[in-house]
């Protein structure tokens, strides 16, 4: 969420980021939290000067009784005390609340070379790697071609946990985790600390790291213990230090989450409906970055470089764009897709998501840096996450991409080595 100390200097850019997110309505929500919160800061001024008055009028009872003065109403004025100070907490209780719900739902800043645009279709085109694949026979669908060759199985999947589910075997079991291990490896040699965090975080640390609100409807609540399955590592890796204070020296720290994901996200998606593309469950490698302020956007730019070093290594030919308003979301700041192109659909689709958060999820979580000067001083750090790899979707990507016409799919030659030495699948 946006500081408050930031909205209450910058009113007007936090206007204007919504007139180009083109979410005008919220417009009213800074003017009424600005005053709700002049009102707070009068009301905890209020709050104070009472309790002084109630630490301090025994005393004056006391040396007025002494000195054979009337105290009665220095009396009536200590037994009203108590109620006064119960009203100013309520209402600034009830103020406190609708200033946090309006913080909590405002959108961050964008940066300043974030296009306008209403939707997807709006994203601007960076650049294209590799050249896209045009066959010279038909293509079997991927999932198809998975379930004849015996390496998924979507109907006993189905039976089992219901539509969006799969079992992998055999080799494609084995190419899931020879992606893993392979941008494991890639974000090792850069710095990246491997870290598998747990598959479940409660609401406090979801709010913290996502519009909860908005995101709650395609999660796995577990209804008894007040807990969502992780939809992405990002959510718990981002949780792991709130309410903690980093030291300079520490930033920045590159790890790397390796996780299944679950989503209750489901739905045709281009030619096959049926498949890996979108689905309830896969597994992810995930970069996430907390770092200086001063430093996140040469960091952005790495964790993009990592993710499309990854898919040039995979030899599938890609796109990057840059995110539109109209598609960007709440809590990124800047936001790079790469897409790659699938075949049978001749079009390319998104597989890595890769976002600049600024300090907006630091707020939420309370996550800080001290300065190195003066030990009082501390700022929000800043944090980045990236895909590395999502595996459903880089797969169908091969199986359509290294597909030969008798059905055959080439290993990608950078995935060998994990498969020990396997060409074919």
């Amino acid at each position: 969420m946006l500081d408050l100390k930031f909205i209450r200097e910058n009113p007007d850019v936090v206007r204007q980021d919504l007139q180009k997110r083109g979410d005008t309505g919220k417009e009213a929500w800074v003017d009424d939290l600005l005053e709700k919160d002049r009102r707070s800061r009068a009301l905890k001024v209020q709050a104070d000067e009472l309790r002084r008055r109630r630490n301090s009028i025994a005393r004056e009872i006391n040396e007025e009784r002494k000195a054979g003065r009337d105290t009665g109403a220095l009396k009536k004025e200590a037994a009203e005390l108590p109620g006064r100070i119960r009203e100013i907490e309520a209402e600034l209780e009830e103020i406190t609340a609708k200033i946090r719900y309006y913080q909590m739902r405002l959108p961050n800043i964008l940066h300043e070379s974030v296009p306008t645009g209403r939707d997807d279709t709006e994203n601007v085109e960076i650049r294209r790697v590799g050249t896209p694949r045009t066959s010279a026979f038909p293509l079997a669908s991927h999932g198809q071609l998975a379930a004849d060759r015996g390496w998924a199985d979507f109907e006993r999947a189905a039976r089992a946990a219901g539509a969006g589910f799969y079992y992998l075997k055999g080799n494609l079991a084995l190419l899931d985790l020879a992606l893993q291990r392979f941008a494991v490896d890639l974000l090792a040699e850069r710095g990246f600390v491997p870290v598998i965090p747990p598959y479940m975080i409660n609401r406090r640390s979801y709010e913290g790291v996502t519009d909860l609100e908005d995101f709650e409807k395609v999660m796995y609540k577990i209804d008894s213990d007040d807990a969502y399955l992780i939809a992405t590592s990002e959510h718990p890796i981002g949780a792991m230090y709130q309410d903690e204070i980093f030291e300079e020296r520490e930033l920045p720290l590159r790890l790397a989450g390796i996780s299944p994901c679950f989503r209750r996200e489901i739905g045709s998606h281009g030619l096959d409906t049926k498949g890996l593309f979108r689905v309830h469950q896969f597994h992810k490698v995930e970069q996430f970055v907390f770092c200086r302020p001063d430093d996140s956007w040469g960091i952005h730019e790495e964790l993009l470089a990592n993710a499309e070093e990854i898919f040039s290594r995979l030899g599938l030919p890609y796109r990057v764009v840059n995110i539109c308003t109209g598609d960007i979301g709440t809590v990124a700041a800047k936001k790079y897709d790469i897409e790659v192109w699938m075949p049978r659909e001749e079009a390319y689709r998104e597989v890595v998501s890769c976002s600049n958060c600024t300090s907006y999820q630091a707020v939420r979580l309370n996550t800080r840096v001290r300065d190195p000067h003066d030990f009082e001083s501390k700022r929000f750090v800043h944090t980045l996450n990236s895909t590395a790899v999502a595996t459903t979707r880089t797969i169908r990507a091969i199986l359509e991409n290294y597909q030969e016409e008798d059905g055959a799919v080439m290993v990608p030659p950078v995935l060998r080595s994990y498969m020990n030495g396997l060409e074919y699948l």
